[in-house]
């Protein structure tokens, strides 16, 4: 075979190629992205509009209604939701996998300006292309008074969050965007008497319309002399001189919004409730962008909320408590196959060398774990793929795959060598005469795994990395028998004196087979007591269907569905306060186990709540 004779006649280039293949993978391990799973896209839209006070009916009927007559026929969805709350509408598209986000969100922009038109104080609809806010994030974080701060009003500091906190958040590398829950902005308030309008002949539409329409605006340019000067009408009110507003004149004297209304700054009505810890907050969370490392991009995070409560939210009286942290679990588990990955090729190569009983025999073999695990390392990065539970399964599952090629070798080069042959025949004979099983092998392992790095569906992207890593690997270490072995062995296994010490072993195992396979009879009957043995086991085993395996984490999470219709201080009272109550003793140590944190929070028509002990509960024998 020219390859491999290519490798002996030149043992120089071969070592050179392993040094470099060992350098740019370690490179290419330093740079690899760390993530829990491979990054699943699942394109969706959803479509939020606004009407205040509106009824659901209303809302279906004016907006969303409208809405799903303008998105029909939208060219790749496969499904659409809407639903009509109080208040607002939303549409959530689901697009088959192998759309385009960006022309899908075009389209969609386009069909809902076809939407003839919406009532008065309807807002924009949000477009919002992605994942949900709950399922991409990394962390999430709750801002609470400071203990000798019980003074604060947490509901009022949403805007100091929006202005100061959740720029600096995103401004982090790595983190696509946040999303703040709970809290009350603040809005100008005008109560008008009903009375006191209809006195000075003022309807509440005219009311409505001039206090709604304020602003300044430009009435082009005079020109005096020389100059050009810019006209412009000044129509907007501060919040003092707001109340001074004209709306009409009687009797030769202004009505002022004054005189039938009052004006005031205050919060927007409360449209859910967050508490933690069994006291009002604020959370907040942190989504990642595509492909980021997420250990970097936490510990950023750390550092920017840090440098918060060090400086403008320490000083406002206030802290930032991390409630969720994905890194823990991420490193975890990736710590934990690192560990079973070094278990498991530690013990290939001391089963191994119990064969072979020779340390340089043993160590020609095991050479072929590191170069295809770095080749592998190389391949992930160049395919853009990311360090996960899922590749290096791969790659601990292509461990013991990656060995069979180079046993193989390097037995056949043994052989011969005890038939007499020289080092450099036996090295050049060795490979070649079993290179043809060896590509049959390889190329039945890679034709199994390699079509599953073409799927487009969920199932595809998940476990598109452990095909494409042991793929990878099974392809390398092919190439690592035909010219790494015999390059090495000839020069290795030169002067080693080669006997294999479990020769009877292998006599007795064969007299023993042969013995019980001696007549047809037998032959069937092991063949049928094997299959049906085989087929038992199977069905008794066969573990339960599900999704991916569930992890051991210290933190739980839960959606809450409040019955329809439930008012928020009925949630309030009925509810949080309840929750709050009975599990304020677990916060306090007094009961088992300890809360190290918890947060509950109900918004309308979904609630959600998580939590953490203080420290991980032993785990039973049914896994809980």
């Amino acid at each position: 075979m020219n390859l491999t004779k290519s490798a002996l006649s030149n043992p120089v280039a071969v070592a050179s190629a392993v040094l470099l293949v060992l350098v740019f993978g370690a490179v290419s391990l330093s740079r690899l992205p760390v993530q829990m799973i491979p990054n699943i896209e699942r394109p969706t839209i959803q479509i939020n509009t606004g009407w205040r006070a509106a009824a659901p009916e209303e809302v279906e009927s004016e907006i969303l209604e409208p809405q799903e007559d303008a998105l029909r026929g939208v060219p790749g969805a496969r499904k659409m939701e809407g639903s009509a709350s109080r208040g607002s509408a939303s549409i959530t598209l689901t697009f088959n996998v192998d759309v385009q986000l960006e022309r899908a969100l075009i389209e969609v922009m386009n069909r809902l300006n076809r939407v003839p038109s919406y009532p008065p104080d309807v807002t924009e609809p949000i477009i919002y292309a992605g994942t949900d806010q709950f399922g991409s994030a990394i962390a999430w974080f709750a801002v609470r008074p400071l203990p000798d701060r019980s003074d604060i009003d947490m509901p009022a500091q949403k805007d100091f969050i929006e202005e100061v906190i959740q720029p600096r958040i995103e401004r982090v590398s790595g983190v696509a965007n946040s999303d703040i829950f709970g809290g009350r902005t603040s809005e100008i308030r005008i109560t008008f008497d009903p009375y006191l309008a209809a006195a000075y002949n003022i309807d509440v539409a005219s009311l409505a319309s001039q206090t709604g329409s304020n602003s300044d605006t430009s009435a082009g340019f005079n020109e005096t002399g020389r100059r050009a000067f810019t006209v412009r009408y000044a129509g907007k009110y501060n919040l003092d001189e707001f109340g001074d507003m004209v709306l009409a004149w009687r009797d030769g004297s202004p009505v002022r919004l004054r005189d039938v209304a009052t004006v005031e700054r205050a919060l927007v009505d409360r449209s859910g409730i967050l508490s933690q810890n069994g006291g009002p907050s604020i959370a907040f969370n942190a989504q990642p962008d595509k492909g980021v490392n997420v250990l970097e991009v936490m510990d950023e995070l750390k550092a920017a909320v840090k440098e918060l409560n060090e400086g403008p939210v320490g000083r406002a009286g206030m802290n930032i408590q991390q409630a969720y942290d994905e890194s823990v679990y991420i490193k975890d588990s990736v710590g934990m196959l690192r560990t079973n990955l070094m278990l498991g090729i530690g013990l290939a190569v001391l089963i191994l060398w119990w064969f072979v009983r020779k340390l340089r025999a043993t160590l020609l073999v095991a050479l072929a774990i590191p170069i295809s695990l770095f080749v592998a390392f190389t391949a992930l990065e160049v395919g853009n793929r990311t360090l996960n539970i899922i590749s290096l399964a791969g790659l601990a599952f292509a461990m013991g795959m990656v060995l069979d090629s180079a046993i193989i070798v390097l037995e056949n080069i043994v052989r011969l060598r005890e038939k007499g042959e020289s080092s450099d025949t036996a090295a050049h004979h060795g490979a070649t005469q079993v290179w043809g099983a060896l590509l049959a092998s390889t190329a039945t392992t890679v034709a199994i795994f390699l079509p599953i790095i073409f799927l487009k569906d969920i199932s595809g992207q998940l476990f598109g990395d452990l095909a494409f890593t042991l793929a990878t690997a099974v392809v390398i270490s092919l190439v690592i028998a035909v010219t790494v072995i015999p390059a090495a062995a000839r020069s290795w296994l030169r002067n080693v004196q080669l006997e294999d010490r479990h020769s009877n072993w292998w006599e007795r195992g064969t007299n023993l087979v042969m013995n019980l396979t001696d007549t047809p009879l037998l032959r069937g009957f092991w063949v049928t007591g094997l299959v049906a043995i085989a087929a038992g086991l199977t069905l008794m085993l066969l573990p339960k269907a599900d999704y991916l395996p569930s992890g051991k984490q210290n933190f739980i999470f839960g959606f809450i569905l409040p019955p329809p219709g439930q008012s928020i201080d009925t949630a309030e009272a009925e509810f949080t306060s309840v929750v709050d109550q009975r599990l304020m003793p677990y916060i306090n140590g007094e009961a088992e186990p300890k809360l190290q944190m918890y947060f509950l929070g109900v918004f309308g028509r979904f609630g959600f709540m998580g939590g953490r002990v203080a420290e991980p509960c032993p785990q039973t024998e049914d896994g809980v």
